[in-house]
């Protein structure tokens, strides 16, 4: 490989970007509930961990590729290093959230968002995998399509999970 830069770079970096200002959104909306005056719950710091988490993952995910190529892999290897680093990391994330969350609230999360934020998340990530394992013409855009639905249906359970922890009755901070 002649260049450093892998196909879909400036996507990658892109998306790497938009991750991280959302990362730091989604912590300002979870401060939302502590300024109302109430104390956040042991449900609420499990969906703030699991959103920046899962957010770190992906924005990892999203930089791998360019890292991998720095170190003069071919192509074809930077994206089948990547698709396997990728889905193990975010299948072994994903597919552990319904015992992770069951664990400290004793609720299953809503048959919606373990639909899609699971379900399809890891859907998509199976095809990836193997997609690009198989040789498909398109690894870089199999990959970022992970990415970005991925991305997508975190937004999705982020946006649930505002909505269940801002129906949680408040409790009031001691003053």
């Amino acid at each position: 490989m002649n260049s450093v830069e892998v196909k879909g770079a400036a996507i990658l970096y892109t998306l790497a970007g938009l991750m991280v200002t959302f990362a730091g959104f989604s912590a300002l909306l979870l401060g939302i509930r502590q300024a109302a005056g109430a104390k956040l719950s042991v449900l609420d710091r499990f969906l703030a961990k699991t959103v920046l988490t899962d957010l770190f993952i992906l924005i990892a995910m999203a930089l791998l590729p360019a890292v991998l190529a720095l170190y003069g892999f071919e192509e074809e290897v930077v994206w089948k290093i990547s698709a396997v680093i990728f889905a193990l990391t975010m299948l072994s994330f994903l597919l552990s959230y319904p015992h992770r969350r069951h664990k400290v609230s004793g609720r299953s999360s809503p048959p919606i968002v373990f639909a899609i934020f699971i379900v399809l998340g890891a859907a998509v990530i199976v095809a990836m995998l193997i997609a690009i394992l198989a040789g498909f013409r398109y690894s870089a855009a199999a990959y970022i399509t992970a990415l970005i639905v991925n991305f997508l249906t975190l937004a999705f359970a982020f946006v649930t999970a505002m909505d269940v922890i801002m129906q949680q009755p408040f409790e009031e901070l001691p003053r």
